[in-house]
């Protein structure tokens, strides 16, 4: 059978080109390259950012809200409250609100900046419950209006009315911050970077204003609402109603 023209072996072996000096170099030099690699990979795992010694690296705590991760604040009795409203997350976390009284003070979280004279700040307490018997996260759904006119020239830009809420009301930049456990309940902890309320957990929620109003604002003109659209899908704001005694009613 003929395969062509392949031509006949020898019967010989070739010898293998002798590496020459350059090559050795070049071959010593990837090694080297290689394991200074490996080096600073291993660095970096050791002196990773975050670690002690290899330890594990702590998780950023999620902004759901402000305030430190596990709050070591007092235990409380239940307040006063208006009537409690419910609301679930599309995610399926359950919640309760209750109002419990709003108010203006020069300082309402502690430590801030003095407010300009003839100017306050004001701020509203509510009851914040996790209906479910199960963890869920930590959000402060309740945000505070109040009338624009009560608001100085100056900041009105950055008051912003909200749909579905009377176009008289706007809401300043704010902050809210848990300032009581209420029953004993349980410190929020964290999860997987965020923060997480125990099952069936009630809070005393503080949120205030970042900027100052009107000395002359009144309990009464300062709302709580509900508004985002993660709470209330039909774009209008849920008010949460202040006990009968409140003077905020």
């Amino acid at each position: 059978m003929s395969y062509g023209n392949r031509p006949r072996s020898t019967g010989r072996r070739r010898r293998k080109p002798e590496r020459t000096g350059a090559g050795r170099l070049g071959l010593a030099g990837a090694l080297t390259g290689a394991v200074g690699i490996a080096a600073i990979a291993a660095g970096i795992v050791v002196l990773r950012p975050g670690t002690d010694d290899g330890g594990p690296t702590s998780n950023p705590t999620r902004a759901s809200g402000t305030g430190p991760a596990s709050p070591t604040v007092d235990s409380r009795p239940a307040p006063e409250t208006g009537a409690a409203v419910s609301f679930t997350t599309p995610e399926g976390y359950g919640y309760s609100l209750a109002a419990v009284e709003s108010g203006t003070d020069a300082k309402p979280l502690g430590a801030t900046e003095a407010p300009p004279s003839g100017t306050t700040y004001a701020y509203a307490d509510y009851v914040l419950t996790n209906t479910q018997r199960r963890p869920v996260l930590l959000d402060f759904p309740a945000d505070l209006f109040m009338p624009e006119a009560q608001v100085p020239e100056d900041a009105r830009e950055r008051c912003m009315p909200q749909v579905g809420i009377s176009e008289d009301m706007c809401t300043l930049p704010n902050h809210s911050e848990i300032i009581a456990r209420v029953d004993r309940a349980e410190p929020p902890f964290e999860e997987a970077g965020n923060r997480m309320m125990p099952a069936g957990a009630s809070y005393v929620v503080r949120i205030a204003s970042d900027l100052p109003v009107e000395s002359g604002v009144s309990a009464g003109d300062l709302k709580l609402f509900v508004w985002n659209a993660r709470y209330t899908s039909d774009r209008k704001g849920i008010e949460l109603p202040y006990p009968s005694s409140s003077g905020a009613s």
